[in-house]
């Protein structure tokens, strides 16, 4: 669903992103891990065609972002670690707007609060305005407009980051729950628990290189840190 080949971005003489392949496949959680600075950004906008690749390229369902951009964007939801929503609108208002953009298609309320409370948000939240959310219910908001848009793909910032434990934790089943439906995730994160209780798959990154990539049910916690905190040392 998402596949890097050779992937590679310069900023002037600065490589961010050197050479990278991976691919995450329907129903996979992908964690990248690193420092910052390690290229998980670089790679995310590269998805996204926020900026063009240097060389290589990246792939959204077979499609190369770069020559289909309109039909990638389709097929994707992005969640950053801060979702922009509109502060005096309602979270359904926020949805209704942002999925009718995205599908060309006219919600009813009821589907709208449908995938507002399939995303974790309480029912008698949705007719609030977002200024009184927390980040953890914008985040909601923003899982809702990738199931409204029937997003095959999904890729998230830092999405716990400031989230309470409770909070992160109620993101992460939400995150194992479109993972189920066969939705593609990849998620850049510095939470290596998390990483481990949410992923499938763990990369981790130093200077815009991937330098490893493994199963995360071939590690255990404290592995997982013992091996991060090695590459972090070289």
């Amino acid at each position: 669903m998402l596949v890097a080949k050779d992937l590679t971005k310069k900023y002037g003489e600065h490589l961010a992103l050197d050479r990278l392949n991976l691919a995450v496949l329907p129903g996979d959680v992908y964690c990248l891990l690193g420092a910052n600075g390690a290229g998980k950004t670089t790679t995310i906008n590269l998805f996204l065609n926020f900026v063009e690749p240097t060389a290589g390229a990246a792939f959204v369902d077979g499609s190369n972002v770069v020559e289909h951009p309109l039909e990638c964007k389709r097929r994707i939801a992005y969640v950053p670690e801060t979702v922009l929503l509109y502060k005096n609108l309602t979270g359904l208002e926020n949805l209704k707007f942002f999925a009718e953009i995205a599908t060309g298609t006219t919600f009813t309320r009821a589907s709208l609060v449908d995938y507002l409370v399939r995303s974790g948000l309480p029912e008698d939240a949705v007719d609030r305005r977002i200024s009184g959310y927390s980040k953890g219910m914008r985040q909601k908001v923003g899982i809702a407009i990738a199931l409204a848009k029937s997003a095959k793909a999904l890729i998230l910032d830092e999405p716990t980051s400031g989230l309470d434990p409770k909070a992160s934790n109620e993101f992460s089943r939400l995150l194992l729950d479109l993972s189920e439906s066969g939705v593609a995730i990849l998620m850049a994160t510095h939470d290596l628990f998390r990483a481990k209780e949410t992923g499938t798959r763990i990369g981790i990154m130093k200077s815009g290189v991937l330098v490893q990539s493994f199963a995360t049910s071939d590690v255990g916690h404290t592995e997982l840190e013992s091996i991060y905190l090695d590459h972090m040392s070289d």
